[in-house]
């Protein structure tokens, strides 16, 4: 094995100037050498060689007190628009391609600061009979759909608890009015990481959606299926849902998404030991 590769095949150096920049955070906006070296376990020389080399790349600079910030080239890719900064903007590829993929609806769905959610985009299935959004922007509660669903189970319980408290009214003959039965769609939503609603919302719609997280770790929104019961039974529902899943954690990591951060934000969405007494 090459010395400039570690056991994963990747260059060392890379993986180091990596563990680097993760280094930099709102606490943390400049750091000394050592301060470096102690939260990436790398010796003060080794430390001292790649900062150099990314300074002089332009991925970190040196302030007059010599310690480092992210650099120039950083700054640059984000506000360039080659990075996605808005939750449309990093979603519309991967929106597109799922729907080539599994031919049917592909809707975005975004948490408003009401506490509501909106359809913000779709690309629509090219089936005659398929899922058409005429609701684009209109706030929904996030009791009513799967989408809300799964934005909802991701929430600090006590948000949760707030939205179950409230009146939830029957949109539909299928729409789950429960808070009880509400409160556990909620829990298995949360742990498989996407929720399912059948025509709860829409009459002849079977929808299947996963929550969208930011760089915070916290939901912004939802990325979801809709589609014809006809063409939905249980076993493609389970299929489709773990699809939008793993699409909807491709669009969150776009939009600097970690699974630490997202964990401890979940966390938060749990009842604790007395809640669920």
């Amino acid at each position: 094995m090459s010395p400039a590769t570690d056991g994963r095949g990747g260059v060392q150096s890379i993986d180091r100037a990596v563990a680097i920049l993760r280094c930099f955070d709102a606490h943390h906006s400049s750091l000394g050498i050592s301060e470096i070296a102690r939260m990436t376990g790398l010796s003060t020389s080794t430390t001292h060689r790649l900062l150099a080399s990314m300074t002089s790349n332009r991925l970190l600079a040196q302030s007059p007190d010599r310690r480092y910030r992210p650099g120039p080239l950083l700054v640059q890719l984000g506000r360039s628009g080659a990075v996605p900064s808005t939750l449309q903007g990093a979603a519309r590829p991967f929106m597109i391609a799922l729907r080539d993929e599994v031919d049917e609806t592909v809707g975005l769905h975004e948490l408003l600061a009401t506490g509501e959610r909106a359809v913000v985009d779709q690309v629509e299935s090219r089936q005659e009979l398929r899922r058409h959004y005429t609701d684009i922007g209109v706030p929904i509660q996030l009791v009513h759909g799967a989408p809300g669903k799964a934005i909802l189970s991701t929430l600090p319980w006590a948000q949760q608890v707030r939205a179950l408290e409230q009146e939830i009214a029957a949109i539909t003959d299928r729409t789950v009015t429960d808070p009880v039965v509400l409160a556990a769609e909620l829990a298995v939503a949360r742990k498989r990481g996407w929720a399912g609603s059948d025509a709860e919302r829409t009459p002849g719609i079977r929808a299947l959606a996963a929550p969208v997280f930011d760089h915070t770790g916290k939901a912004v929104g939802a990325l979801g299926l809709s589609v014809p019961t006809v063409r939905m039974d249980d076993a493609r529902a389970g299929e489709l849902g773990a699809r939008a899943r793993d699409v909807a954690w491709e669009v969150s990591e776009a939009l600097g998404a970690t699974r630490e951060a997202v964990d401890r934000q979940l966390a938060l969405a749990e009842p604790s030991e007395e809640d669920a007494r």
